[in-house]
């Protein structure tokens, strides 16, 4: 993601710093043993570092004396807020969040995957405000987000992103299990990912399809009957999640009871 930023930042000037050999893509420039001197040059600082990291190199940015009440700093967690720079609260700087709201597996990609995406940002007034700068010369979103609500917030990106690629998965397994050649089987079910995210511009009531929706227990008895106990585990509460959209859709209370019952836990 500091990769990613760093080309998304055309126009700015963003030097890379690490402590150890790194590729960068190109045109980027790693900055080796000069931590100090970049810092010190810099307007905001950014740590993009893991969760488990932000804390210790807080310490050692504040043992340096390099951050001044000047800085802004930012660390890219979604899940921790401002108090995990507490060792940097004597030097005077900003402290806050700025977690982009998007996957970045290629930081070649991030130019296009952050523009239009969301920022999630937490701090005091001055590093929130530099957050925001940010965002906008991003082309991102700000969104202001509690220190006590980063964990739900969090979460939420956790169920948007990572447990759909889990979802993917099952889903490529099924495919398999039902005959279909492995490389087909990987990309059989894109489309539909794909169609599913636009419908849900409209919001999640209005973007439900399928069986659920529907009403048509036959269908969801004749899955729970194929899949084994992982997925049926997993097929139960999604389905019973979806049950509660089809009911606010407008499925009849006597269909949703149907429903309901197909989808209740073996004893």
């Amino acid at each position: 993601m500091g990769q990613g930023l760093a080309l998304a930042l055309s126009g700015h000037v963003v030097s890379l710093v690490a402590r150890t050999t790194h590729p960068v893509t190109p045109p980027l420039r790693l900055h080796q043993g000069a931590r100090g001197e970049a810092v010190r040059g810099a307007d905001i600082v950014l740590l993009a570092v893991p969760d488990d990291a932000v804390i210790p190199l807080a310490g050692e940015l504040a043992d340096e004396g390099s951050i001044t009440p000047g800085h802004v700093v930012l660390h890219l967690s979604g899940l921790l807020d401002r108090e995990a720079l507490a060792p940097l609260r004597g030097t005077g700087a900003a402290l806050g969040s700025f977690h982009p709201l998007q996957t970045i597996a290629d930081p070649t990609t991030a130019p296009e995957r952050l523009a239009g995406a969301y920022a999630g940002i937490e701090g005091d007034d001055r590093a929130a405000a530099a957050g925001e700068g940010l965002a906008a010369a991003l082309g991102m979103h700000p969104v202001r987000v509690s220190a006590m609500g980063k964990p739900a917030y969090h979460a939420g990106a956790v169920f948007a992103a990572n447990f759909t690629t889990a979802l993917a998965a099952v889903a490529e397994r099924l495919a398999r299990s039902a005959g279909i050649a492995p490389d087909v089987a990987r990309a059989l079910y894109l489309p539909l990912f794909q169609g599913a995210v636009v419908n849900l511009a409209d919001g999640p009531v209005a973007a439900l399809t399928g069986p659920v929706r529907r009403g048509d227990i036959r269908t969801i008895e004749a899955h729970l009957a194929v899949l084994g106990p992982e997925e049926a585990r997993l097929y139960r509460p999604l389905a019973r999640e979806a049950l509660a959209l089809a009911r606010q859709a407008g499925l009849p209370a006597e269909a949703a009871a149907r429903v309901a019952e197909a989808l209740r836990e073996p004893v």
